[in-house]
């Protein structure tokens, strides 16, 4: 009963969320991108970059973006895709999300792309983070991978995992990972490989991890969701965010 109440107010919020943000129309050479972003824009603001979810922008992501901007922050939902490619289930969600993975190359392209128009549209070009959950949360670790100017990167039951023939750059932008620890998606190999990339990297690292959380612990919309180790996750978030952009 209570999970249900939980889904039933999470829709109805979801849905007022959205009528708070607005579409905007980028592109990327030939292909259109549709993102969402908050109304503060024009205004020189600290910018957060949201990486959605393997299927696209969703709820989670619009409700970020919303409390982003209760917080002071302009925020930029990305759109990794393309208009024409949203995912329509979990089968194309993990055939679209594994190409990019796979091309790591594009998806640090289309993550520039994305934070060269945040700029545009009025961001402090010294003051952005990139902030991704889950495929997006990849794509926050590809954001510190390939050196783009960041001040910040927050990891949220991403996939951590790196092909071992790729080199390891220096990593200058402050990386936190928010991990589940029932996380069946990510090896206790990844996890280290992680560990000893950054090292490696010399970054300024930290990882979280938050018990008895499966993989999408912070969507109240999965059967995941762990309402305690949610709100520290975002608690956390938003401590992060305040130091890298303050």
């Amino acid at each position: 009963m209570k999970k249900a109440l939980t889904l039933l107010f999470a829709i109805t919020f979801y849905g007022v969320v959205a009528q708070n943000l607005n579409v905007h129309n980028y592109q990327d050479g030939e292909q259109a991108l549709q993102a969402m972003v908050t109304s503060n824009t024009k205004q020189n603001k600290p910018c957060v970059l949201i990486l959605p979810a393997w299927k696209g922008i969703d709820e989670e992501a619009k409700t970020a973006a919303q409390d982003l901007e209760k917080l002071g922050y302009m925020a930029f939902i990305a759109d990794i895709y393309g208009v024409g490619n949203t995912p329509i289930d979990n089968a194309s969600a993990a055939k679209i999300a594994g190409q990019y993975k796979k091309d790591y190359l594009a998806y640090q392209h289309r993550i520039a792309v994305a934070l060269q128009e945040c700029i545009k549209l009025g961001a402090d070009p010294n003051k952005i983070a990139v902030i991704g959950y889950c495929f997006g949360g990849t794509g926050a670790l590809e954001t510190a991978r390939a050196g783009l100017t960041v001040q910040g990167v927050v990891c949220i039951h991403g996939g951590l995992s790196r092909a071992p023939e790729r080199e390891i750059a220096p990593i200058k932008t402050k990386v936190l990972v928010e991990h589940p620890a029932a996380d069946r998606s990510v090896s206790k190999e990844d996890y280290d490989n992680l560990v000893t990339e950054l090292n490696t990297a010399q970054a300024d690292w930290q990882i979280i991890t938050y018990a008895n959380c499966g993989h999408t612990f912070t969507n109240p919309l999965s059967k995941d969701y762990n309402e305690l180790m949610a709100k520290r996750a975002w608690s956390h978030t938003t401590i992060f965010l305040k130091e890298v952009l303050q």
